[in-house]
């Protein structure tokens, strides 16, 4: 996700200064949203291929399953139970909240 994010900074970092150039010069929010995210995305196309490629295949290990989980053991042990105790027990609702205790 590291390569994910230097990438999407790097487009950022083109789009920021654009904007505020298109804004200086008085086109309006609307067309320098646009022209900015035109030009940022034509030269991080052109010239940042080798940055796009290691996002594009981050992202790719992170969402084919074969990324570790972002849970630890110990989270997904107790997800776990807790999806036994509902296969067990169909009327069984769990809060996650703890319940009030009635006043005596």
């Amino acid at each position: 996700m590291v390569a994910f994010l230097k990438y999407s900074l790097i487009r950022l970092a083109l789009f920021a200064p654009l904007f505020v150039l298109f804004m200086f010069l008085q086109l309006g929010a609307v067309l320098s949203v646009i022209c900015a995210g035109l030009i940022a995305f034509a030269v991080s196309y052109l010239f940042f291929q080798k940055q796009r490629d290691d996002a594009t295949a981050s992202l790719h290990h992170r969402f084919s399953g074969k990324a570790k989980p972002l849970r630890g053991a110990g989270e997904v042990a107790d997800a776990d139970a807790e999806d036994s105790l509902l296969d067990t027990n169909p009327d069984v609702t769990i809060r996650s909240s703890t319940p009030k205790t009635p006043d005596a």
